[in-house]
């Protein structure tokens, strides 16, 4: 099931939208594949009564147990947008987490050898607020999203600034560099723009002098 586009801010774009790593199938699988084998040959070899009903029983509960896996993998997304990484998941209750770009500090990944053949990982993002550091399991090719979180916070922090200068005079194009340090001040001040970003700028400014 897509991440609905309904759900997003003006302006904002779905990057990437991932469920989960196939392995997250692995032990409702092997389940269900041992417990049909165990049927499939109990009446090959003409088992009757208690046995072959424990079999049955056995076979239904796992296929349960697989049908709401896969309820809970079609539900379960995670989503890279222009402004935002969001988790959702959940089949009858939903429970998300949303952060900000501008507010991702770190992104970590890591995988175990096997992980690595089959293309999953977990994901460790660390961010600026209450949650401050999240984990997600089951990530489909981690390194590729951790680069991509990197591009869209880059990007994200660049279209930041092109806003502030659109939004500034016309004059101020002429203005000198201390000038525009010290409007970019300003908007720190205001809270418009992070520490962060105001250093970066700053640091451009003074390169140009």
């Amino acid at each position: 099931m897509p991440f609905s586009t309904k759900l997003l801010n003006e302006g904002e774009d779905i990057v990437l939208d991932l469920h989960p790593h196939w392995v997250y199938f692995i032990k409702s699988g092997l389940l269900l594949l041992v417990t049909l084998a165990l049927g499939v040959w109990m009446l090959a070899n003409r088992w009757e009564g208690a046995s072959l009903g424990i079999a049955g029983v056995l076979v239904l509960v796992s296929l349960g147990w697989a049908g709401l896996t896969y309820l809970e993998w079609v539900t379960t997304n995670f989503v890279i947008t222009t402004d935002r990484l969001i988790y959702r998941h959940g089949v009858l209750s939903k429970h998300g987490i949303e952060i900000p770009l501008d507010r991702v500090n770190t992104v970590f990944f890591s995988q175990s050898i096997v992980e690595r053949m089959v293309g999953s990982g977990d994901l460790v993002i660390e961010s600026a607020g209450e949650m401050g550091r999240q984990n997600f399991s089951n990530v489909r090719k981690p390194s590729a999203v951790q680069n991509e979180i990197y591009k869209q916070m880059e990007a994200n922090e660049n279209r930041k600034f092109d806003r502030v200068n659109r939004g500034a005079p016309a004059a101020s194009t002429a203005a000198s560099i201390p000038d525009q340090i010290a409007k970019l001040d300003q908007l720190r001040q205001q809270g418009a723009l992070t520490q962060a970003e105001f250093d970066a700028k700053k640091q451009e400014l003074l390169g140009r002098m």
